[in-house]
Parts: structure tokens; sequence; C-alpha cells
């Protein structure tokens, strides 16, 4: 089974649910695939056992083949080629390597050269509660923009024996779909307030256009107003479970400590949570 755990905007709890939720289940694995800033580790404070270096094909021109036709250009959708004087420059950061250029040359005038843009880690976790929770993530190198071939290296490792539960990056884009499709469920994180709600409603297009089943769980639940109930409410969305503001729960945040160590009720309410998921209530 594949939970991820996505958020509109970035700050809302979106991590703090993910690695919860995977510390109170058995059998679990959690990917983390916020590559570009992940932080569930800081929580999980997993063994890593193994690092793999991730890259992706990049063309490289050549200069004694190539005529300037132009057909690469032509077939590149991220404008990373272009015809200049009788040159074809390549801009690296833009190629998300899918390898059209090379096919479609017909003067055989490119290949592809592996570029480096992070790596995956993998590891497991452990506590006094759960000692087999399966981690992995991914660190996307710094001045790369191409998330989504780094997020791909990450999900390779899911498993078809565990509970896999996703940490997706925030926001709509397209790390986010990249992270969440292909899940059975998505979970939501989000807070009372205009701009959380502002960015649910956008998170939630994105799960209709990819129909994944979905829920809601608001963070912060007493602060802010009621809007998002009563939207939630009105679009029959189902809410999944409230965290309210503590100061136990920041404290503990704070020195990456995980809720349901500090507060041990919490495990029974994400165990719960999972129950009804894997039985098919909010679908």
């Amino acid at each position: 089974m594949i939970i991820s755990i996505a958020s509109g905007k970035g700050g809302t709890g979106k991590t703090t649910v993910a690695t919860n939720l995977a510390l109170s289940i058995k059998n679990a694995q959690i990917l983390d695939c916020d590559v570009e800033e992940p932080n569930a580790h800081i929580f999980i404070k997993p063994k890593i056992q193994e690092k793999i270096f991730v890259f992706i094909p990049v063309p490289q021109i050549d200069k004694t083949k190539c005529n300037y036709c132009g057909k690469c250009k032509q077939v590149c959708m991220y404008n990373a080629i272009a015809i200049l004087n009788k040159t074809t420059l390549v801009f690296a950061e833009l190629c998300h390597g899918c390898g059209s250029c090379t096919y479609f040359c017909p003067q055989k005038a490119i290949k592809e050269v592996d570029k480096e843009i992070g790596f995956t880690e993998i590891g497991y976790g452990s506590t006094s509660f759960i000692t087999d929770l399966q981690f992995v993530h991914g660190k996307l190198n710094i001045g790369q923009a191409m998330a989504p071939p780094l997020i791909r290296a990450v999900k390779k490792h899911i498993s078809s024996t565990r509970v896999n539960i996703i940490d997706a990056p925030p926001g709509t884009s397209c790390p986010v779909i990249e992270s969440i499709k292909e899940s059975d469920f998505c979970i939501l994180v989000t807070e009372p307030t205009p701009f959380g709600l502002n960015d649910l409603i956008l998170a939630i297009e994105v799960l209709r256009k990819l129909k994944i089943p979905f829920g809601v769980i608001i963070n912060r639940s007493d602060l802010g107003d009621n809007k998002t109930d009563e939207y939630c409410q009105n679009q029959n969305i189902p809410i999944l479970m409230r965290i309210p503001f503590k100061k136990e729960i920041a404290s503990a945040y704070s020195q990456g400590v995980p809720i349901v160590e500090v507060l041990p009720k919490y495990r029974e309410h994400f165990k719960e949570l999972f129950r009804r998921i894997s039985n098919g209530e909010f679908n």
C-alpha cells in the first residue's frame, strides 16, 4: 500500500504527519521525496546502510557530424538545446534526460553522457517501539533543478510487502505530481488560515485530476478560523484528524522528536487513522 502525505504549501506539518504515521504502524517504509529539502531523517534518525548516486543522461554534440539542422531543438520540449551561428548549444540544467534529441538526430551527432544530480540513501530507523522501519530519501545536489528524476530514483525502492509512506514536497508542481502519482491514498495536511485553505484547494484539484482518494488533516487546529472545516464539509471531504497547537508538540518538533514519543496517545490516533484508510473507509 502507498500512502502519500502532501500539502499545498510548506510549513503545514506534512513531515510531522508522515514520520509519526510511519512510526506508529508495523511493517512500514518511509520515503522522503522532498529531495530539495529532505528532513524526515531528523525525526527518524536512520542508520544509513547504502548510498546510491543518481545520474541523468544529457546530450553531447559531436561537432564533426552536426550540420545544425535544428531537429534536436525542435523535439526538445524543455528548450535545453539552441542553434546559434552554426553552434549547437546544450543547456544541461534544463535537460530532463528524455533522450529525444539523440533518437531523432538524423546525423547521429548526439551521444548521451551521465550527469550527476544527487543521491539516495537507504537505511533503517529504530526507536523503543519500532525497530523495523525502512527509510529512503533523496538529496538533490546544490544548483540542480531536476527533482523528478531523483524522486523516481527514491520511488524505485517502494516495497510491495510494506506500507509505503511517501513524504511529498510542498506545493502542486511537477515534483509533487511525481511523488504522489500511483498512491492508493493521499493525506493532505493544512492549517486553518486563509493561505492554508487557498493552497489546500489547489492541492485538492490536483488529486481530483489524478483520481487519488484523499482526506485532510488540520494541523494547529485550534488557531485561525473555521473556514477550512466549512469548505471540507461542503465538498464532502473527510477530515481525518486534528492536531492542536500545543507547546509540547512544538518543543518536541524543535528538537527533532516525534509527537508519538512525547504524547504516546497519538500513536493510537495514527494507528486508527491507518486502519480506516486501509479498510477503504474514505475512498
